[in-house]
């Protein structure tokens, strides 16, 4: 089984050589994926410097706006933002059809041009592709989808199988 690791160019919050590193492949439009990240952040704010939280993209064709706000989130990182994004779109995830998407980016300070013009162009949408893709080849179909220090987490995404997930590889 292929183990999954950070790479050069992935989202990191936390050090890249933590004890634990949760690699999720997420849609910005999912329940499920909104329903984990406060669990996530607050296993990292539990164990600091030890959990390392990685986001790859795995937008389903079932949810209309995610593959808009993959899009939103790289732009947004294209200007060193992409955490305070990926925040934002699950935090207003009621509000994610792309007309909504500039007004995100505004209230986080981005060049709103630049964001636009990105969104445009449709710049980040093969990185995503590949992202997908990626997820796929590793099995992973549904979101959210963890891998935790490489290995694919099969359990649920609530706050106590997470935690036993995660304090089992302490």
């Amino acid at each position: 089984m292929r183990q999954v690791q950070i790479r050069e160019h992935d989202h990191v919050r936390g050090r890249p050589d933590a004890d634990i590193v949760i690699v999720e492949y997420g849609d910005f439009q999912c329940p499920y994926c909104a329903r984990a990240r406060p669990t996530l952040a607050a296993l990292q704010k539990q164990y600091g410097e030890r959990i390392a939280l990685v986001y790859r993209h795995l937008p389903l064709d079932m949810h209309p706006y995610a593959q808009a706000a993959a899009e939103a989130a790289e732009a947004a990182a294209s200007q060193g933002k992409f955490w305070q994004m990926h925040d934002a779109l699950f935090e207003h995830q009621a509000q994610l059809p792309p007309a909504q998407l500039p007004l995100l980016a505004q209230g986080l300070g981005l060049d709103g041009a630049r964001f636009d013009e990105e969104l445009a162009t449709r710049r980040h949408r093969a990185r995503i592709r590949e992202q997908a893709e990626e997820a796929k080849a590793l099995g992973a179909s549904g979101t959210p989808s963890f891998f935790i220090n490489g290995e694919r987490y099969q359990g649920d995404s609530d706050r106590e199988a997470l935690t036993a997930a995660v304090e089992r590889y302490l």
